[in-house]
């Protein structure tokens, strides 16, 4: 994500004095709302769905996810490359490649 749009997050944050509410809980709470609520635009028809709401749902996650970021002081760039490094290694390309099978079912 730019610099800008985590900039403008976390400004809108602090100018509604609302980091008293997110604790890590909080916000991981809030981040499973929102996802369910992305999921439920898929709700009864995966091939018929409003793409505003779905960008709109999943703003929220990104939103709530980055001031996760904050409030625990991780880097997203640095998390997820780290997990990209695990997920290589569990699924290897020679393996994996054209499966959906579980890594431990490789």
């Amino acid at each position: 994500m730019k610099q800008q749009t985590i900039d403008r997050i976390r400004r809108f944050t602090t100018d509604r004095d609302w980091d008293q509410f997110h604790s890590p809980e909080n916000l991981a709470k809030s981040i499973v709302i929102e996802a369910a609520e992305l999921l439920e635009c898929f709700q009864w028809n995966n091939e018929e769905f409003d793409l505003q709401h779905v960008k709109e749902e999943l703003a929220d996650v990104i939103v709530y996810a980055q001031d996760l970021l904050d409030k625990l002081g991780l880097d997203a760039d640095e998390i997820v490359n780290m997990k990209m490094d695990q997920n290589e290694r569990k699924y290897p390309v020679e393996k994996a490649k054209g499966s959906a099978a579980k890594y431990d079912e490789l």
